[in-house]
């Protein structure tokens, strides 16, 4: 593949950033946390959670939340969809992260967590198909029934913004209902070994709302800590 020369020039120039940036971690982070992190090649991977997020360059599930190295792991797709179980033999990326999550390193918890401002929410509402696009539009659609509900609570004619925010929301809790249709995961759930949590990410403040089941809403994280 060919490059012009100014984009190249620019290529060779985000290089150098990330380079400068993992000398910098070296230098710096990792050498204060040295003992822990080989620590976690001696040990090997003990995760508490799974955390399911959006791909979203914005949405950085360690920075969010302060976590450590080796507290989470972590599968990004676009959207934070779920697609229902499937067994199959076919190419499942995320299918595969939760089996390995829940059946190889036993996880307790499940965190799904959408957030404000997402494009593949957006999406859900744009008319326009760009044929190229055929694997995108197709995982899209795990997000129609999160659309549905909303334009049926809301109104079809509501506000556009209080539509996405609402389908957000609400795409949350049927990923959830996806989740729970992998029997092993199920399995785990009505044993009370699994926990599952939806959570939203609120990109303009910083500040996550949990979904409580209980009462039907998202409610500030912060209250679980009271």
């Amino acid at each position: 593949m060919s490059l012009s020369k100014n984009a190249s020039h620019q290529s060779a120039e985000l290089l150098k950033e990330f380079v400068a940036g993992n000398e910098t971690f070296q230098k710096t982070y990792f050498k204060k946390h040295e003992a822990q992190l080989l620590n976690l090649v001696k040990e090997g991977q003990n995760p508490r959670a799974l955390f399911i997020g959006c791909s979203d360059s914005r949405v950085i599930p360690d920075l969010i939340i302060q976590s450590n190295p080796g507290d989470l792991f972590v599968v990004r797709n676009v959207g934070n969809f779920v697609a229902p179980y499937k067994p199959d033999e076919d190419f499942h990326s995320t299918a595969a992260a939760i089996e390995y999550a829940v059946g190889v390193l036993e996880v307790s918890e499940i965190i799904i967590c959408g957030h404000s401002h997402c494009g593949a929410i957006e999406a859900l509402y744009k008319s326009s198909c760009d044929p190229s696009m055929v694997h995108t539009y197709k995982w899209l659609t795990l997000g129609e029934k999160a659309k549905s509900m909303a334009m049926l609570a809301l109104g079809a004619n509501a506000p556009k913004e209080e539509l996405l925010r609402a389908t957000e929301h609400l795409s949350i809790i049927t990923q959830i209902e996806n989740l729970l249709t992998y029997p092993y995961v199920k399995k785990r759930v009505d044993e009370e070994k699994l926990f599952i949590h939806g959570w939203y990410y609120d990109i303009e403040t910083g500040g996550i709302e949990y979904y409580d089941p209980d009462s039907y809403q998202f409610r500030p994280l912060g209250e679980l800590g009271e």
